[in-house]
This record gives C-alpha cells, sequence and structure tokens, in this order.
C-alpha cells in the first residue's frame, strides 16, 4: 500500500483541439465500508483499509459478531497511528454488530463502496442491495477449490499440499481445499497416503508447537459438520477416515473439535457441489485432463 501511494497513474492524452490536452486523474470514492469474515479478522481489515486510506477515502469496519475485541484491540493501533501523524482517527472507524449493522453499511448511500468478505449466499445478497442503488461492491467470498493430481504429478509433493490444503487451519479458509480429483493411475497409493498422514496429524491447541488442526470457529461450524458428513454418506460417499465430532471429549481443549474427514466420492454425487467450510475434502478419481477440468469448471 505504501508502494502504492507513488503508483496510482494518471494518463495524459492528446487532443484534436490546437493547444489542448487530455489529463486522466483519478479522486477518492469518498466512504468505504468493510465487513469482515471471522477466519481473518484482522488481515482483510487491514489490506481493504490501507489500500483505501492511500487512494484518499474514509472507511468504516464491521468485524464478524465474534470478533468483536481482536477488532477494538486492532483499532487501537490504528488510532494510535492517525494520531502520532496528525490524522483524525475518526477516517478509519468501526461498528460491532450483526447482520443487521451489515445491511446498515449496505445500503447507505453514503458508503460509496463495499467491501465485503464471506460466503457466496451472503455476497450474492451484498452484490444485488449495493447495486440496486448504484454503488460499489468487492466481494471476497468462499471457493470450492479443487486440486488436479494427474498422472505425472510429483506424488509426494501433491499429497503434502492436499494434506496441508485440506485439513490446515481446519478448512477455515476460502481457499481450503475441497474437490480432490486423482487420475486414475495413482488414485488408490494416493489416497491410501493420505489416509495414512490424516490419522497422524495432531488436532488441539493451535498455539502448542506440532499442532496442525484447531478448532472450528463455533457450534453453527460443528453442526454443519455433521450435517455434511450425514450427507454425503446418504448419498453415496464412503467415509475413509475422520468424520467425528469430538464434542465434550476431555482429550480436547473444547467443544469445537473435530476430525479432519476423508470421503470416496464420485463427482455425481450432490453434496460434491456444495462447500461447506470445514476439514472435509471428497477425492475423486478422473481419466483425463479435460475430463478433470470440466468437473471443476461446473461448480
Amino acid at each position: 500500500a505504501t508502494g502504492l501511494s507513488r503508483q496510482i497513474p494518471g494518463q495524459v492524452l492528446p487532443s484534436e483541439r490546437p493547444g489542448h490536452f487530455m489529463m486522466e486523474q483519478y479522486h477518492p470514492l469518498g466512504q468505504v465500508g468493510i465487513i469482515a469474515a471471522f477466519n481473518f479478522p484482522v488481515a482483510v481489515f487491514g489490506w481493504n483499509a490501507a489500500i483505501s486510506m492511500v487512494c484518499g477515502n474514509t472507511q468504516i469496519w464491521k468485524p464478524a459478531p465474534t470478533t468483536n475485541l481482536t477488532c477494538i484491540a486492532t483499532q487501537r493501533i490504528v488510532n494510535n497511528v492517525l494520531e502520532r501523524n496528525g490524522v483524525n482517527p475518526a477516517v478509519a472507524t468501526f461498528v460491532t454488530g450483526g447482520a443487521d449493522v451489515g445491511a446498515g453499511i449496505v445500503e447507505s448511500k453514503d458508503v460509496n463502496l463495499v467491501s465485503f468478505t464471506g460466503s457466496c449466499e451472503a455476497g450474492r445478497k451484498v452484490n444485488e442491495r449495493v447495486a440496486s442503488r448504484f454503488g460499489k461492491a468487492l466481494l471476497e467470498l468462499g471457493g470450492n477449490n479443487a486440486l488436479f493430481v494427474h498422472d505425472d504429478a510429483d506424488i509426494e509433493m501433491a499429497i503434502r499440499s492436499a494434506v496441508f490444503g485440506a485439513a490446515g487451519t481446519c478448512g477455515q479458509r476460502c481457499t481450503t481445499l475441497r474437490r480432490l480429483y486423482i487420475h486414475e493411475t495413482h488414485y488408490d497409493k494416493f489416497v491410501a497416503r493420505m489416509v495414512e498422514l490424516y490419522k497422524k496429524l495432531k488436532i488441539g491447541n493451535p498455539m502448542e508447537a506440532g499442532v496442525l488442526v484447531g478448532p472450528l470457529h463455533n457450534q453453527q461450524a460443528v453442526d454443519n459438520y455433521k450435517k455434511a458428513i450425514t450427507r454425503a454418506q446418504a448419498e453415496g460417499g464412503k467415509i475413509l477416515v475422520g468424520g467425528k465430532a469430538f464434542g465434550d471429549d476431555p482429550s480436547m481443549p473444547g467443544p469445537y473439535y473435530v476430525q479432519p474427514t476423508i470421503v470416496e466420492a464420485d463427482h455425481s454425487h450432490p453434496y460434491v457441489m456444495d462447500e461447506v467450510f470445514a476439514p472435509i475434502v471428497y477425492a475423486m478419481k478422473y481419466k483425463t485432463l479435460e475430463e478433470a477440468i470440466e468437473k471443476n469448471n461446473c461448480v
């Protein structure tokens, strides 16, 4: 963002009128609304607010309702920086609350651009509401992400990438691996190796060394995980490893821990089309790269 502050371009264009030229100059939009998700509460604010301020805008930030303390702590740092540089902290402020507060930002004509991070379902509604008042929207939404393991792949590298991509941060990233397409020549050995590694994953307090899998965000996330497991089994999927929510198991630091899960699936199974914000990955075979690309793009 600091570098961008010296690189905001504007063109100088010739004119057909003698002695004249045309100059392109950017102006701030005005007020920017930032609605952040729970999983990267500081980062989402940071990369939005920094660019917004460099471009001369003011902004109002609404965090997820479960990350208000993080928001307050971050905002105090921002305020201190602004005050030390002679800038009124009101140029970058925040509000807390639920969906009703977010709706106020989305529907306000005083907010010229809304940057929203969250689910595709919510993002679609945000985009419609902002567009209805001719505002601007930036959307960073979920993704039912796929990985292709082709017949010429570095298998060990692909396995490690798949394990971390699917199980890291307990599956709570928009970039989490959800669908794993493996060429039929590698499928059996690849899945067997993944199952082996999954059984060795350390689940617990993510602040402790060696722990890759921490908790889900809240009880709703746990419930969504359970529903997804039940649905996958009902629609033809086979649980290869995982599939359990720990609940009140005393071996876990809290109630929101679940097992990273691999489901052997078929692309025709309906549940494969739906993203679940949890550590569940669907393993599927394919024959040709064209087939895998087509299956990826149909989501």
